[in-house]
């Protein structure tokens, strides 16, 4: 069984990836708009966020494939090499948004907020991870992993409006 179908078969892990995790692979419909890579590699919508957001497996392969997340407003970030590094990142750090500089500081703020709304989220995350069979990293792997990803590979991973041919901007900050 891949990790997409874990994930939809367990509701208890479907939900934490979903909230907070903002990573709902039960919808998987397409984009707001067309888009494409500019090197010409495919692109498989595998989930969505609650806000127009989609998360892509880019090229050809299965879920290995590296995973690259567009907003609805014209961002985009090559987050992870793969479904389970993906799932690792937001088993650890959900509120990587909220980290535009990717610091543990950053996280540890975001975290608290997360916490003060919802007191059991780390005992769900940790619920979720063990249904899903992964450890979940620290904060700090996870954030610097994204670094690694998203300003390293994800150079080689622009994503254009389909129509127009405008690059969409990127959503991280080196």
């Amino acid at each position: 069984m891949s990790l997409l179908e874990a994930i939809r078969a367990n509701d208890g892990a479907a939900e934490y990836l979903a909230w907070p995790g903002e990573f709902d692979p039960s919808r998987c419909y397409g984009h707001v708009e067309e888009v494409v890579l500019a090197s010409g590699a495919e692109l498989e919508v595998v989930a969505k966020d609650g806000a127009g957001g989609t998360y892509f497996l880019c090229g050809a392969g299965g879920e290995e494939r590296p995973v690259l997340y567009a907003d609805s407003e014209g961002g985009a970030a090559l987050l992870a090499v793969g479904v389970p590094e993906l799932v690792r990142l937001l088993l650890a750090v959900p509120w990587w948004r909220d980290c535009p500089g990717l610091t543990v500081e950053e996280s540890a703020a975001a975290a608290e907020e997360y916490l003060e709304e919802e007191p059991g989220l780390y005992a769900d995350r940790d619920a979720a991870a063990a249904a899903l069979g992964l450890e979940v990293p620290t904060a700090a792997e996870a954030l610097a992993r994204l670094r690694e990803v998203a300003f390293g590979l994800g150079a080689s991973y622009a994503l254009l409006n389909a129509e127009e041919g405008g690059a969409y901007r990127q959503l991280l900050a080196p």
